[in-house]
């Protein structure tokens, strides 16, 4: 498994990064922690989790995520050979009940959010703490057509970072990532961080697939310039490029029978482009879903991919996309389809 730097903190992650949202709620301790070995013993040592998992997200749900990872890493004696990234709840989300239901990223919710994060992971330290998405009005979550709204109240970002600073310094947190961020956003703490000396974004978890390369308008070139490479979320769209999906099927107890509200990668546009993607992969004899992993692994501005599985045989065959090198002809008729149709599902 190859292993990336996480920006300029000297912290090592595997390309590949265990996601964790169903552990607790669609996955039981049992089986998160099976699968937790398995990609330990494939050469992961990154897992993704959040305060507000597992998802979606319920009021007396939220936080058993996390308890799921801090019970494997107490069973099996290995946090110091984990790097765990989670993630603090913005404003703005309804339907949980974490600090009121009103949190924010000012200084009180994100010392009580870490020191939540802590408890329930069991640990004295988080590898990586981010925000979990902007606490002001602006795009992310497939929106695109941003409106300003001038009278808008959110957490400046100095309180944030100073807080931040606090909570490094006091030995919490190693390192400090945002999520679902904008290039204004990400270029406006970047250099509150620098001029102030507090900490840096080491990584922008995004959503980046076949299906939405939006990341790459503006946000890939400070991924790279600025040593905050992405972290990147819903590699497959939701499962739908796995192409299992297609033509309407919808298996017992998969992602679209249990959320059929979660249309983002599944109308009809995402349908045409999701097929092309498929069967170029299979005319090549690859497996879709691998194929789409491999493309995104291959990304210079990516610096790990979240992979997420509900069975151990979708995370064995995920995980073999660490090891696929798409031809120059694949990635030449991917890159067709893109130019010809960009980023349905954005």
């Amino acid at each position: 498994m190859k292993m990336n730097p996480l920006g300029r903190t000297g912290i090592s992650v595997s390309q590949i990064c265990l996601g964790t949202m169903t552990f607790g709620s669609r996955n039981t301790e049992a089986e998160a922690h099976a699968q937790m070995d398995l990609a330990f013993e494939r050469g992961i040592n990154f897992i993704d989790t959040a305060e507000m998992y597992p998802f979606p997200v319920t009021t007396g749900s939220c936080g058993r995520t996390e308890e799921v990872v801090g019970s494997w890493m107490r069973a099996r004696a290995n946090r110091d050979e984990v790097v765990v990234g989670t993630k603090a709840v913005g404003p703005g989300v309804t339907g949980h009940d974490i600090r009121g239901g009103n949190p924010k990223f000012d200084r009180d919710n994100l010392m009580q959010a870490v020191d939540g994060s802590l408890r329930r992971l069991g640990t004295d330290y988080i590898d990586l703490y981010q925000t979990h998405w902007p606490a002001r009005p602006t795009n992310f979550f497939g929106k695109l057509d941003y409106k300003h709204d001038p009278d808008a109240e959110w957490t400046p970002f100095a309180e944030t970072l100073s807080a931040m600073d606090e909570i490094v310094k006091a030995g919490k947190v190693r390192a400090f990532g945002v999520s679902n961020e904008t290039p204004w956003g990400v270029a406006a703490q970047l250099k509150l961080a620098d001029d102030h000396h507090w900490p840096r974004i080491a990584s922008i978890q995004n959503p980046y697939s076949l299906l939405n390369r939006t990341f790459e308008i503006g946000l890939a070139e400070i991924a790279i310039r600025e040593d905050c490479g992405l972290l990147a979320y819903s590699p497959l769209g939701f499962g739908a490029l796995s192409g299992k999906y297609l033509d309407g099927v919808i298996e017992p107890g998969s992602r679209r029978d249990l959320f059929p509200h979660l249309v983002r990668y599944f109308h009809e546009q995402a349908e045409h482009r999701t097929r092309e993607y498929v069967t170029l992969a299979r005319s090549h004899g690859l497996d879709p879903a691998e194929m789409a992993l491999a493309y995104t692994l291959a990304q210079p501005f990516q610096t790990s991919t979240i992979i997420g599985a509900t069975n151990l045989q979708q995370l064995a065959s995920n995980l073999n996309s660490s090891e696929l090198v798409l031809t120059t002809g694949v990635v030449q008729r991917i890159e067709e389809i893109h130019a010809a149709h960009p980023n349905p599902c954005p």
